[in-house]
């Protein structure tokens, strides 16, 4: 079975919304199951140390998850019009795998939520690709032939599924927003399967 590992962090259940329709889009593609995990938050205490297991919600990665797996989907809510702490230090800490190589040759794509339409999706996407490059992910994204693309008044970009939350950090995604985000999960899928 191939499976594809979808990897975010949320804090108020967006990005935790688009895994799941990832996931969807991901298991729509015959003998492809997801594997959903999340990453600890960062503290800004040194001395606190996060459970081995979340409270609830997804599973936290390991590293034999990243190795285990065929396809990848990352996806984190936009801080600054970058990645949140969590995945970025998740994503640090893998110098071992980088050096091995365990990640070369993997399709990957990436996932993303802001509060505003221009809150820094597309540079969200855009810088959680560099590293994924630098582990020799081939990087998957949205073709333009997924309609929605062209007409969305929400989420949705050919760099990634996107959520817009707005100001009061409303996790429901729009129709178009799932939509895409399954398409990302399925052409990620379907990657997986060509490039084993």
């Amino acid at each position: 079975m191939t499976e594809v590992l979808v990897l975010y962090y949320s804090r108020n259940g967006s990005t935790a919304n688009l895994a799941r329709q990832i996931a969807r889009g991901v298991e729509e593609v015959p003998d492809v199951s997801a594997r959903i995990r999340t990453v600890p938050a960062v503290s800004t205490v040194t001395t606190a140390s996060a459970s081995d297991v979340p409270e609830s919600g997804a599973p936290y990665v390991t590293t034999q998850d990243l190795e285990e797996c065929q396809g990848y989907a990352f996806g984190s809510p936009t801080r600054f019009g970058n990645m949140a702490a969590p995945m970025k230090f998740f994503i640090d800490g893998l110098g071992a795998q980088w050096a091995s190589g365990v990640m070369i040759g993997k399709p990957a794509g990436v996932f993303t939520s802001t509060a505003s339409m221009h809150g820094g999706q597309e540079s969200t996407l855009l810088t959680m690709m560099v590293p994924l490059l630098h582990h020799g992910c081939v990087v998957v994204g949205i073709p333009f032939s997924e309609a929605l693309l062209s007409s969305t008044q929400t989420g949705g970009s050919p760099y990634g599924a996107t959520h817009v939350a707005g100001p009061n950090a409303d996790a429901t995604l729009s129709d178009e927003e799932a939509v895409l985000a399954r398409a990302l999960g399925k052409r990620i899928a379907t990657m997986a399967v060509k490039l084993q």
